[in-house]
């Protein structure tokens, strides 16, 4: 293995999270908007107020008395998410993807019942998966009927697109890819694929797991090389309109792509992780930088995503 020293790291323009906490989260994100995008449910609200697509929200299960009325909440609904609104790292979501009478299958093939389902919901409200073991809520969600084109590059789950944006521009973008080691959720380090995403064409550059370099989807086999996302400039005006919607400089947007609906905003993060810098083998502040050098006009949506696509596109020969 060969060893990178911190100066080689700073030549090459990679973020470290001392400078992301410091220069880009601290500077540019303003405190008072943190429960906007830490919560889940106040997140979907604000999306909707805007126009944005987000998943259907079946239910909200707040308090541990409300746990009885889960039969009739869920009757005659086959397909279903369950998740902590104030989550992260992706612990604590449920995702059931096939019902047969009382009996219900998660992605992974594992069967539960209907008392799995109420303790899975009451040690989310206790705060078992929540920031800093607060109580929380539970979040009911319609399950995303993703796009079959991805099929191949996800396993056990749902595959979606991390785009980090920096003063309403699209800096940096990868593909989530679920495995059967992150139990179907697409979490890097719990052992989903990165997929670094060419800003410009939605066409993959590298993929990653466990931070290293992988060809090919290790339970699927299919290679990533020939990855092009659809509906592209779609993601990036969805995750890019985020800006106005959270009024946070520095953040990460989750897209998921639906087979009836396209683009859909999951859930957005203030402190997006460091890792898709791998996957896309570049360094983030050089970029980040480009943008400060910029003058501190108003930009539209579309003007962010042009300039964006010029300055941080990458040419696959």
């Amino acid at each position: 293995m060969k060893w990178v020293t911190p100066g080689q790291l700073r030549k090459q323009g990679v973020l470290g999270m001392n400078s992301r906490n410091i220069d880009y989260i601290g500077r540019n994100n303003d405190r008072s908007r943190y429960p906007l995008v830490d919560n889940k449910l106040k997140t979907k609200k604000a999306a909707v107020q805007h126009g944005m697509s987000v998943p259907a929200l079946i239910g909200v299960v707040r308090i541990q008395h409300e746990i009885q009325a889960l039969e009739k909440l869920l009757e005659g609904i086959e397909k279903f998410v369950i998740k902590p609104a104030q989550g992260s790292g992706g612990k604590g979501i449920l995702v059931i993807t096939e019902r047969r009478g009382d009996t219900f299958i998660k992605s992974t093939g594992a069967a539960l019942d209907y008392r799995d389902i109420k303790r899975h919901t009451s040690n989310i409200l206790s705060g078992l998966y929540s920031l800093g073991g607060r109580p929380d809520v539970a979040m009911i969600e319609d399950m995303i009927d993703f796009d079959p084109m991805l099929g191949n590059y996800s396993h056990e789950g749902v595959p979606d697109i991390r785009v980090i944006i920096y003063r309403g521009f699209p800096m940096m973008a990868m593909m989530r890819c679920s495995t059967h080691a992150s139990d179907g959720k697409a979490n890097l380090h719990q052992g989903a694929v990165g997929v670094g995403i060419d800003i410009v064409t939605g066409h993959s550059l590298y993929a990653i797991q466990h931070n290293r370099k992988v060809e090919k989807h290790p339970d699927t086999g299919f290679r990533f090389d020939k990855l092009e996302l659809p509906h592209w400039d779609e993601v990036l005006r969805l995750a890019s309109g985020c800006f106005e919607m959270t009024e946070l400089g520095y953040f990460g947007a989750d897209i998921v792509l639906d087979r009836t609906k396209g683009p859909v905003m999951l859930e957005l993060n203030a402190r997006p992780g460091l890792a898709i810098q791998i996957a896309n083998q570049v360094g983030l502040k050089k970029r980040l930088q480009l943008v400060d050098e910029m003058r501190p006009i108003e930009r539209k949506v579309e003007e962010r995503i042009r300039l964006a696509k010029q300055m941080f596109g990458v040419v696959l020969v």
